[in-house]
């Protein structure tokens, strides 16, 4: 039972089927890899234009480019290029204007012009958004304006590549179902992550447009001088109802020591400040506290 099993034959086919083994846990490696690639290209992308974001001091450059970029978008939408003026989607387009830039412009006046061009339309939408952001920054001031700017584009870039990814991984856990529609899930996948990754740099680019058109910064006026406020005191009514003025007499505790010789026994008020534990002043030769000590603490307690 013991003795090996060796032949030609079977030592080929264990060689051969180890092979197998190899090549397919190779393919499969090789296969992810190629998956982890297209997330990997995204990442440095993304991660080289934060970078530039995060190295620059002003990026108001940035900004406009991105703003020009959507309102090129914009009206390639609803002004598609050589189309007549009667087929121009006016009506979506200043919805979109105001949605996005926050601005109000005659687009049936302007469409009315003999020879108007989408490029022109295009251009003077430019135009007034370049005037209402000049118009903004002067307002804010310049660093203030750059710095709400720069902290705008880092936060927008971190919420989009993060949502990108959560898409991504959606994508990944379906796309081999493709094979059954012999297609090759590595280039869907490949084809339909680039599709996302493009619509994630446009919503990029929409989102830093219309916070930066619709931001405003309101500055709060200095408080004013407020009158010494009376200590209150809580009650079991409505609310609550001025504390009395605080007395002004010493409480007894902080009353002075006097010499004992001065004592008068059948004047308390000579007495001063007595330790509990001293005899009475009375001569009784009880202690203070179970004497008149005692009683006047029961006669506070009465009052």
């Amino acid at each position: 039972d013991d003795e090996p099993i060796e032949h030609p034959w079977v030592t080929k086919s264990v060689e051969n089927a180890q092979r197998k083994v190899e090549e397919r846990n190779f393919d499969i490696r090789k296969n992810l890899l190629q998956y982890d690639d297209v997330m990997n290209d995204q990442r440095r992308a993304i991660f080289d234009q934060r970078r530039e974001v995060m190295m620059a001091d002003d990026i108001a450059q940035l900004a406009a480019d991105m703003r020009h970029d959507v309102i090129g978008e914009m009206v390639a939408k609803f002004v598609p290029e050589k189309a007549m003026a009667e087929e121009w989607d006016l009506h979506g387009l200043h919805e979109e204007t105001l949605r996005v830039l926050g601005i109000d412009l005659p687009y049936k006046d302007w469409a009315a012009e003999e020879g108007i061009a989408d490029e022109e339309i295009r251009d003077r939408i430019i135009a007034a958004s370049d005037r209402k952001m000049a118009e903004k920054a002067a307002n804010f001031g310049a660093d203030l304006m750059r710095r709400v700017e720069k902290s705008l584009v880092l936060q927008t870039i971190d919420q989009g590549w993060r949502d990108h990814l959560a898409q991504l991984d959606y994508l990944r856990a379906g796309v081999s179902l493709r094979a059954y529609g012999q297609k090759q899930p590595l280039l869907e996948y490949q084809r339909e992550a680039f599709g996302l990754f493009t619509e994630m740099l446009g919503g990029l680019r929409e989102r830093v447009t219309a916070v930066l058109s619709r931001i405003e910064i309101r500055r709060e006026p200095p408080p004013e001088d407020l009158a010494p406020r009376q200590p209150m005191r809580m009650t079991s009514g409505a609310g609550a109802v001025p504390a009395p003025p605080p007395s002004r007499e010493p409480p007894q505790a902080l009353a002075k020591k006097v010499d004992p010789g001065s004592r008068d026994p059948n004047d308390p008020s000579t007495w001063g400040k007595v330790s509990r534990n001293e005899p009475c002043p009375c001569g009784s030769g009880k202690k203070f506290k179970h004497c008149h000590g005692d009683v006047a603490k029961a006669e506070a307690l009465t009052a």
